[in-house]
């Protein structure tokens, strides 16, 4: 990936990271060695119930599976199906040698204990990086046997394409993650440590939130509020990272998605930022590709 080609103008002062042409490098180069390696990585997702949201992302890590050349599975089940049966899905998911990454889709029904479903993954298949295995050695800095969490690990690689472009280095600067999930923002944290940055994870009791933030090279946004992180929060030159994805519904009925940062009071003092859509979401489908062919790697 030519990290020079992910940055893109916005018309003002601010580069746009593209994560679309990101996470098209990452998948073009992992069909490619695919095809020259002969592996045939194997990607099972597990839905539970008919959620719209989650059936639209299923549906695209299928499709973005097959265009890799991956074995591509997916288990459909109902809403209301027991705990048990799941467990016993993902326990023949475990055992079957063509099956190199499992992937249960969140949220699941109240009913079902999702750290539960989490445990009984095989960590060597666990391509959501969420199983305590992983999780404990990523935050050991043991990241070459660990599978990373999709997300974090995405946002990872756009951060270091545009500090690259940009001819700065990530050692010593101080960045800010604004969220504390388990999902995103703790393992966020962990990479942008081995990485030698000053890291701050700020969050909802966090004191004058727009003080920690002002002071921050890089800012990592992923606490799930539309437009919170407003422009003047963020320094000037900063790189800026927007996990988030909010629908908002204006008065005419009419929706559209936007990130957790307020995109154009930024364009004119930040040095990059990511658009929401097209950065930081795109990664996550890549990375989970990323992840299910390391998996298939290390299985062979």
């Amino acid at each position: 990936m030519n990290d020079a080609q992910i940055l893109r103008p916005s018309g003002q002062q601010a580069l746009l990271i593209d994560g679309k042409a990101a996470a098209a490098a990452i998948t073009a180069r992992l069909g490619a060695e695919v095809a020259r390696t002969g592996l045939k990585p194997g990607l099972a997702v597990v839905l539970v119930g008919a959620d719209p949201a989650s059936q639209v992302y299923v549906k695209s890590k299928g499709k973005m599976a097959h265009a890799c050349g991956f074995h591509s599975v997916q288990v459909d089940l109902p809403a209301d199906v027991s705990e048990e049966v799941l467990l016993g899905h993902v326990a023949r998911l475990n055992a079957d040698p063509a099956i190199h990454g499992i992937l249960v889709q969140m949220p699941l029904p109240a009913h079902i204990d999702p750290a539960r479903v989490i445990d009984a993954i095989s960590p060597a298949k666990d391509v959501d990086g969420f199983h305590p295995l992983n999780v404990g050695r990523l935050a050991s800095g043991a990241t070459a046997s660990a599978l990373v969490a999709c997300t974090p690990a995405g946002a990872m690689v756009l951060i270091e394409a545009a500090a690259a472009a940009l001819g700065r280095s990530l050692r010593g600067m101080e960045v800010v993650v604004i969220g504390r999930s388990n999902i995103v923002g703790k393992p966020m944290a962990q990479l942008l440590l081995q990485r030698d940055m000053t890291v701050t994870i700020a969050h909802s009791r966090t004191v004058d939130l727009a003080a920690v933030v002002r002071r921050a090279d890089v800012v990592v946004a992923a606490v799930g509020r539309p437009e919170m992180v407003r422009g003047v929060w963020l320094k000037p030159g900063a790189i800026v990272v927007d996990v988030g994805i909010n629908r908002l519904v204006g008065e005419d009925g009419k929706s559209r998605l936007v990130g957790d940062v307020a995109f154009a009071e930024t364009l004119d003092h930040v040095a990059a930022i990511t658009p929401v859509p097209g950065g930081a979401g795109p990664m996550t489908i890549a990375m989970l590709m990323q992840n299910t062919f390391e998996a298939a790697k290390r299985a062979s």
